[in-house]
């Protein structure tokens, strides 16, 4: 028997006594009892299926399941009737727990009232493809509310309020379409905003063309700005670059800045009382 036969009649003999120890503690592990832990826990109540915001939850949009009792959930519900008929004030995922923080008070109602908070008001406004910014107005988005103005002699731009929440975009009041960064094109927003701001907004929409221009929600900064009359806006023709040699060399400078416009011409007046004489200058 040569050396080659030699090795792999070791190498079998090794494959099969390590299969025949593998099984042999397979079996071992097998036979040992299952040990049953029993947790302490208690029903709390959560969604059966995904809920959008301003839902009215019915009998069979929740269900009871165990929660640990070594982790309390705050705002929790131990019974299915104690969130029965009572509208959400925020998105629930199925599976997840309904706390009280979600909920709108009993007797409120559902839809969108119930998620205005106390003090502050939703008003609606028109919008179209270029005043909703492209459709990307969803719920939860913050905007500005620009108003330009005919005058009589000039038209003027200005941000009339500043950082306003989008409540609804049409009439989807839940925020599914946004998760996604996809445009929601509608023709109808609505902002929350304090009494005073409602008041600014309608006074806007009524004697201006609005525009809403889509702002970060983690920029909160008011926007203080003067505004831009069409005048301003315009300004004086922009100068082309003009050419000159220095030392042989052509260069390109910028165009030298207009000189103001001389001042008005001035008028004399001369006065003579008696033997005096003086003379004043007047503008025109």
């Amino acid at each position: 028997m040569n050396r080659g036969v030699r090795a792999m009649l070791v190498l079998l003999v090794a494959l099969v006594m390590a299969g025949i120890a593998s099984y042999a503690v397979y079996q071992a592990i097998q036979q040992i009892p299952v040990r049953e832990v029993e947790v302490a826990s208690e029903p709390v109540v959560v969604a059966a299926k995904a809920l959008p915001v301003g839902a009215l939850i019915g009998p069979n949009d929740v269900r009871l399941v165990e929660w640990p009792r070594k982790s309390p959930l705050t705002g929790a519900f131990a019974k299915a009737e104690d969130v029965a008929g009572r509208g959400l004030l925020a998105a629930v995922l199925e599976n997840e727990p309904v706390t009280t923080s979600k909920l709108a008070p009993r007797e409120s109602g559902a839809g969108l009232a119930p998620t205005i908070p106390l003090g502050m008001r939703a008003i609606s406004v028109k919008v179209n493809e270029v005043v909703g910014v492209a459709g990307f107005l969803v719920p939860g988005a913050h905007v500005d509310v620009l108003a330009t103005v005919d005058l009589k002699d000039d038209t003027t731009a200005r941000a009339v309020v500043s950082n306003l929440q989008v409540l609804a975009a049409g009439t989807r009041i839940d925020q599914e379409a946004a998760k996604d960064g996809k445009a929601v094109p509608s023709t109808v927003v609505t902002l929350l905003t304090t009494p005073d701001d409602a008041e600014r907004v309608a006074l806007a929409s009524t004697k201006a063309q609005l525009l809403l221009v889509l702002r970060n929600p983690l920029d909160i900064a008011p926007t203080t700005t003067p505004g831009v009359r069409l005048a301003s806006l315009m300004g004086p023709p922009a100068q082309p670059p003009v050419e000159k040699a220095y030392k042989g060399r052509r260069m390109v400078v910028a165009a030298p800045v207009p000189t103001p416009p001389p001042p008005p011409p001035l008028y004399t007046v001369e006065t003579i009382r008696g033997a005096k004489r003086t003379t004043e200058e007047v503008k025109k």
